[in-house]
């Protein structure tokens, strides 16, 4: 069972970086300028690391309860795969939620 657990954990974490890659994707595809698109590519993974960080991580500054972390972690992962859809990536963008929701779902009942 320390198995699946850490497996799950690890595909959470995966998803994460994941998460942030399909960020800094979508924002180098993005924008007219490349100036935008530097600042896209790299602001919005930064800030969603941030946000990350501070909310949602289990060692936050700011903690909230498990029922509200596992919902922003659905929205941050519902975000990156609605930004690969906009990239034109929406097998991707399809898979990745898929993943994103079923591990979400097993961590919380899980309470890992």
């Amino acid at each position: 069972m320390v198995i699946v657990q850490s497996g799950l954990l690890a595909v959470l974490f995966l998803l994460e970086l994941s998460a942030l890659a399909a960020f800094g994707y979508w924002g180098f595809q993005t924008g007219n300028g490349q100036l935008l698109k530097i600042v896209l590519g790299i602001g919005t993974p930064l800030l969603v690391a941030v946000f990350w960080g501070m909310v949602v991580s289990p060692k936050a500054s700011f903690p909230v309860p498990v029922p509200v972390r596992s919902l922003l972690q659905l929205l941050v992962f519902s975000l990156a795969a609605l930004a690969l859809y906009a990239s034109a990536r929406q097998t991707l963008a399809v898979a990745f939620l898929i993943v994103a929701v079923i591990d979400v779902v097993l961590v919380y009942l899980w309470k890992l």
